[in-house]
C-alpha cells in the first residue's frame, strides 16, 4: 500500500491505518528507536507511541512524506525516553557520544545570545547537507540522525572505522565553519 492510501485510511479514521503503517514502516521506526535507546522493550514502546501520535495528529495534518513524519515522531519520542532513562545517570550509549561530538559545532540551545530562528537554522543545515557528497551525507545522517555507531556505519558502508571518524570530523568542521560564516554564535 502506498503512502497516499495509508494517509487516506487515517483521514477516514480506519484502524487499518495503524496496521498498514506498522507493516510498511515498523522496521524503519524500530531501527531509529533502537539506535537511540539500545533497548528492545523501550524501542517497541516508542514505536507504538509513534503510531498513537500519528493517529492523533492525522488529521488535521497531512504529511507530505509519511516516512519522514514517522521518523521524526519516533526520533523525538525516543530522545524523550532516552533523557528520562539517563536522568539518573543510568548508562550511556551512542546518543551521548554523538551529541558530545556535535557540541562543538552546534549553538547552545538555552543561551539568550544564541537564540536564532529555527527556520533559518533548518535552511542552513539543509544547505549544508545538500552540499555534502552522497557518501559523506549518508555517514553524517547515520551518525547524527539515526545515532548508529561508527563501527556499524563502517561495516554497512564497507569502509574502515578510521575513515568514518575522519569523514565525521571533517563534516563537523565544515558545519562549524558554515554556521560561523552565517553569523551563528557557537
Amino acid at each position: 500500500m502506498d503512502d497516499k492510501q495509508i494517509l487516506d485510511l487515517y483521514w477516514a479514521r480506519s484502524e487499518n491505518a495503524i496496521q498498514e503503517t506498522a507493516d510498511k514502516y515498523g522496521r524503519y521506526c524500530h531501527f531509529i528507536a533502537f539506535h537511540i535507546l539500545n533497548n528492545v522493550e523501550d524501542s517497541e514502546e516508542c514505536v507504538n507511541d509513534t503510531y498513537l501520535r500519528a493517529w492523533k495528529t492525522i488529521p488535521p495534518k497531512r504529511p507530505e512524506r509519511l516516512s519522514v513524519f514517522l521518523g521524526k515522531l519516533t526520533r523525538n519520542l525516543s530522545l524523550d525516553r532516552y533523557r528520562r532513562n539517563t536522568a539518573a545517570k543510568r548508562g550511556f550509549g551512542q546518543v551521548a557520544l554523538a551529541l558530545e561530538e556535535l557540541k562543538q559545532c552546534v549553538p547552545a540551545p538555552n543561551s539568550v545570545e544564541q537564540v536564532i530562528d529555527n527556520l533559518t537554522l533548518q535552511e542552513i543545515l539543509n544547505r549544508f547537507l545538500g552540499a555534502l557528497p552522497a557518501k559523506t551525507r549518508k555517514i553524517f545522517m547515520r551518525r547524527y540522525w539515526y545515532f548508529c555507531s561508527v563501527k556499524e556505519i563502517a561495516e554497512d558502508l564497507n569502509v574502515s572505522e578510521s575513515r568514518v571518524k575522519m569523514t565525521l570530523l571533517r563534516a563537523r568542521k565544515e558545519l562549524r565553519t558554515l554556521l560561523e560564516e552565517e553569523g551563528i554564535m557557537l
